[in-house]
C-alpha cells in the first residue's frame, strides 16, 4: 500500500475535486454561479490561511516575491477568474459531466500555450495525443439525442459548450503562467496569491454588474452556503493538500493523468444523483478524452 500512496493520494483528488463540482454546481442553482464562484473564494481563502499559519507560519503569502505576486496573480486572473465564470455558468447550463469532459482539453491546451510562451518542445506523440482527446470531446458534444432537439435545448448546449472551452482555455493560460511564477515557492501559498487576484477580479465585475444585493442574498441562503463551504474545504483544500502528496510521491505524468481521470469519474455520480442517461457514446468519448491525456503527459 505505501508503494502506491502517490497514486491513491492522485484518486483522492480527483474524487474530491469531483464532488466538489457537484456541490458548486448544486449551489449555483440555487444561488447563481457568480455567487457561488465569489463565496467558494472567500471560504477557500479561509482555510488556505488557515493551513498557511498551521503549517508555515504566515497566513497570508507575504513571503513571496514581487515577481511570483505578479505571475501569481495574473495567473489568477486568467485560471481562477475568468476561467471560473465562465465554467460556473456551463456547470449549470450543460452539467458537470459534458463541462468537465470539455474541460479536458485543458492539457493539450496547456501544452500548446506552454509552447509558444515557455519555448517547450512539442513531438509527434504530443500532437497525435491532442488530437485523441478533442476527438472524444467532439465524439460527445456532437451527439443529438432526441431530448436535444429543442431550440431552446440546442442554444444552452451551445452557450454551455463555447463557455466550457473558453474556461478551459482560462486555465491553460493561467496553468502555464503558475508554473513561470511558482519556483520552488510553496504550492499551496501560491494557491492563496492567485485566490487573492482572483477575489480582486470578482470584486471588480460584482461591482460593476451592480451584483452585491444579490451576493448578499445567496450569503443568507443557508442550504446553499453549506454546500458552498462544504464544496470549498472538499475541493480547494483537501483537493490540494492530496494533490501536494500524490506530487511528492509519484510520477507528475501519472498524477496529471490520474487527476484528470474526472469526465470518467463523474459518470456514476451524475447517474446517481441526477438520474442522468448516459450513452455508452458519452462513457466511451470520456474515456478516449482520458487516453489522450495519458499519452500527452507521458
Amino acid at each position: 500500500m505505501e508503494h502506491h500512496i502517490g497514486e491513491l493520494a492522485a484518486m483522492a483528488t480527483a474524487v474530491l475535486w469531483t464532488i466538489s463540482i457537484l456541490a458548486w454546481t448544486s449551489a449555483g442553482k440555487q444561488v447563481g454561479a457568480l455567487s457561488v464562484s465569489f463565496i467558494r473564494l472567500l471560504f477557500a481563502s479561509v482555510f488556505l490561511a488557515i493551513y498557511g499559519q498551521t503549517v508555515r507560519g504566515l497566513a497570508l503569502p507575504t513571503d513571496a516575491t514581487p515577481l511570483a505576486w505578479w505571475l501569481l496573480g495574473i495567473s489568477g486572473v486568467f485560471g481562477l477568474f475568468l476561467a471560473d465564470v465562465c465554467l460556473f455558468k456551463a456547470f449549470i447550463l450543460i452539467g458537470p459531466r459534458l463541462t468537465l469532459l470539455v474541460n479536458s482539453l485543458l492539457p493539450p491546451m496547456a501544452a500548446i500555450f506552454s509552447r509558444v510562451w515557455l519555448g517547450d518542445e512539442l513531438t509527434l506523440r504530443h500532437w497525435l495525443a491532442m488530437l485523441i482527446t478533442l476527438a472524444g470531446v467532439c465524439w460527445v458534444v456532437m451527439e443529438r439525442p432526441d431530448s436535444d432537439d429543442h431550440p431552446h435545448r440546442r442554444r444552452s448546449l451551445i452557450y454551455g459548450v463555447t463557455l466550457a472551452v473558453f474556461a478551459a482555455a482560462g486555465q491553460a493560460v493561467g496553468l502555464v503562467l503558475a508554473k513561470q511564477g511558482i519556483g520552488d515557492y510553496d504550492a499551496v501559498a501560491a494557491t492563496f496569491i492567485r485566490t487573492i487576484a482572483a477575489l480582486a477580479g470578482f470584486l471588480v465585475l460584482i461591482t460593476l454588474l451592480r451584483r452585491w444585493p444579490a451576493i448578499v442574498t445567496a450569503s443568507r441562503n443557508g442550504p446553499a452556503m453549506r454546500t458552498v463551504v462544504f464544496g470549498s474545504f472538499v475541493g480547494p483544500f483537501l483537493g490540494v493538500t492530496f494533490y501536494l502528496v500524490a506530487l511528492r510521491h509519484c510520477h507528475a505524468g501519472v498524477v496529471a493523468t490520474i487527476v484528470n481521470m474526472m469526465p470518467v469519474l463523474i459518470l456514476p455520480f451524475v447517474i446517481i444523483l441526477y438520474h442522468e442517461k448516459v450513452s455508452l457514446r458519452a462513457a466511451a468519448g470520456a474515456i478516449i478524452s482520458v487516453v489522450g491525456i495519458a499519452l500527452l503527459v507521458f
